[in-house]
């Protein structure tokens, strides 16, 4: 099961909507735990008013793995890899969208990985910014608590979320 939290009833997904600049580029973002997806649905809730609902989606086990989706996975924990992916997903300034370390371009189907939660965006502006090295951005990653997302990018991967319902 795949869970997503926001404070609407998702009829169908349209990615037209979803916002640019997150983590992992502009897409639908999920994650396979429920405690993780009913806290964004109150952050939703908190931001834009309503009700908390988490959309429940299920997907094959294997999803990550078909070979007609170009994915990639982070895995569980922070990575110098990872976090240089989600800094060039988050940077409006960032423009080369070929680059294998971006998703600007919707060139990966599905991406999984941690959350840069707040404590994370502060560690990555201070590293952009020459603040502090490369070593203590990972070391300060190293210490923030588990957390999984996977965000569906194109038409085609979001094709193999059914719903199934709503939790509230």
């Amino acid at each position: 099961m795949l869970y997503h939290g926001t404070n609407l009833d998702i009829q169908s997904i349209n990615l037209a909507l979803c916002r640019p600049y997150k983590d992992f580029g502009k897409g639908f973002y999920t994650t396979e735990i429920l405690g993780q997806a009913q806290k964004m649905a109150k952050r939703v809730v908190r931001i834009f008013g309503g009700t908390p609902i988490v959309n429940v989606y299920e997907v094959a086990d294997d999803f990550m793995e078909s070979s007609d989706l170009n994915t990639i996975n982070f895995g569980n924990v922070p990575s110098e890899k990872w976090a240089v992916f989600v800094m060039n997903n988050r940077n409006r300034f960032f423009t080369d969208s070929d680059s294998r370390d971006c998703n600007i371009d919707c060139k990966y189907d599905i991406v999984s990985g941690p959350i840069a939660d707040d404590d994370m965006a502060v560690l990555f502006r201070q590293y952009q910014n020459n603040l502090i090295s490369l070593e203590a951005l990972i070391n300060g990653m190293t210490f923030q608590s588990a957390t999984s997302q996977y965000s569906f990018h194109t038409e085609k991967a979001v094709k193999i979320l059914e719903k199934v319902g709503v939790l509230s």
